[in-house]
């Protein structure tokens, strides 16, 4: 009896460690050691058997597989399964604060007191600093559930980090559905007045991971207004009508249809601007390959989104991608968040945060087939 009961024990101890290690459809596996803590890589899997890939690294989406039209899976996110690559990889994938985008001239004044916060991007402050959520090793929750399979990241943000003022308790919860969205939801507190603005900063590429750039892709973008910038690229405090404008996809046009074109006296070489949405409709943003007939769809409830179509891309070989070198303009982003400088442009909407208030968040990337 006592054996018996020995061996039952067992059973049940090695039966709990594997719920430890794969939580429902989520499967946890160790990648190594970074600033005194482990990074693991997450890979949560639907009924379809469609993955979406994490890591605690900066809380970040390295993987996204889903069909193209004949039902060939490929990975359609810029990103690494390799810890070393994903050091490497500063904001690609990650969640991206205390602040998204630019600051000028790293400085901002809340009730009077100015905060000076670390140049990144001269002469400004760009995603949080050198040392933003992106770098840091977040603590990780596995949620228990087939149907939808979920992590939670946490991390708090001391007071006084990169500059920011206030302690800032932040969540970010990813769930990958049976519909093939991935949905991240934001939650952020404080103990002292400051400031939030927190993205996603995914790279996608339809055609896949190292496939070409995406300047065939063709968005239908739910946005009127965008906001010009200065020569440092923080914003003029204009909102500028997209009609007769390269920045104008409220019909699809293909990411490269005005390159090459003259606006404003100069050639037109990409984007990396931030548009205002409309947020009038459940989706906001509508993104097609026509070679592969995938679609990304892009709903959330923020202000505003940045895109961005891989400009400044340098990446070396990325391992998840077998082998395929990831290249300039091979990967665009859909950055929902408030506008670029928020905190010094009083007609912007505000980007305050208060002691007692919940900042919360939803974006949604939902991945399809037309055929």
């Amino acid at each position: 009896m006592n054996q018996l009961s020995l061996i039952i024990s067992v059973f049940l101890l090695i039966c709990s460690n594997q719920q430890k290690e794969d939580a429902g459809a989520v499967k946890k596996e160790l990648l190594g050691p970074h600033d005194g803590s482990e990074v693991y890589l997450f890979t949560l899997t639907n009924k379809a058997g469609n993955v979406l890939r994490l890591t605690n690294h900066g809380a970040r989406i390295v993987g996204v597989e889903v069909p193209d039209k004949n039902g060939k899976m490929d990975n359609v996110v810029l990103g690494s399964n390799v810890l070393e690559s994903i050091l490497r990889d500063s904001f690609g994938g990650a969640t991206v604060g205390r602040f998204a985008n630019r600051i000028a001239n790293g400085k901002f004044s809340l009730d009077g007191v100015e905060y000076t916060l670390p140049v990144n991007n001269k002469p400004n402050t760009l995603h949080g600093g050198a040392r933003g959520w992106y770098t840091k090793v977040w603590n990780v929750e596995l949620i228990n559930s087939k149907d939808k399979p979920a992590i939670r990241f946490s991390y708090v943000s001391p007071d006084m980090e990169e500059g920011f003022p206030g302690t800032i308790n932040m969540e970010v919860v990813f769930t990958w559905t049976n519909k093939n969205e991935v949905i991240i939801d934001y939650t952020a507190s404080t103990d002292k007045k400051s400031v939030i603005n927190v993205t996603n900063h995914a790279y996608f590429n339809l055609h896949g991971a190292g496939n070409g750039n995406v300047f065939d892709h063709e968005m239908l973008l739910r946005a009127s207004a965008f906001t010009p910038f200065n020569s440092t690229m923080i914003p003029t405090g204009e909102i500028r009508p997209v009609r007769g404008t390269p920045f104008d996809f409220t019909s699809a046009q293909t990411f490269g249809a005005r390159i090459g074109d003259t606006y404003e006296g100069s050639v037109f070489s990409g984007y990396d601007h931030n548009y205002v949405l409309d947020n009038k409709e459940k989706v906001d943003a509508v993104v097609y390959d026509p070679v592969s007939g995938r679609v990304l769809e892009m709903m959330t409830d923020q202000p505003a989104m940045q895109l961005y179509t891989g400009n400044g891309l340098v990446y070396k070989k990325q391992t998840e991608t077998g082998g395929r070198q990831v290249r300039f303009r091979s990967g665009f982003c859909l950055e929902s968040q408030h506008y670029p400088d928020s905190p010094n442009q009083s007609g912007f909407p505000s980007t305050v945060i208060n002691p007692g208030e919940k900042f919360k968040s939803r974006t949604i990337y939902r991945f399809s087939v037309k055929k």
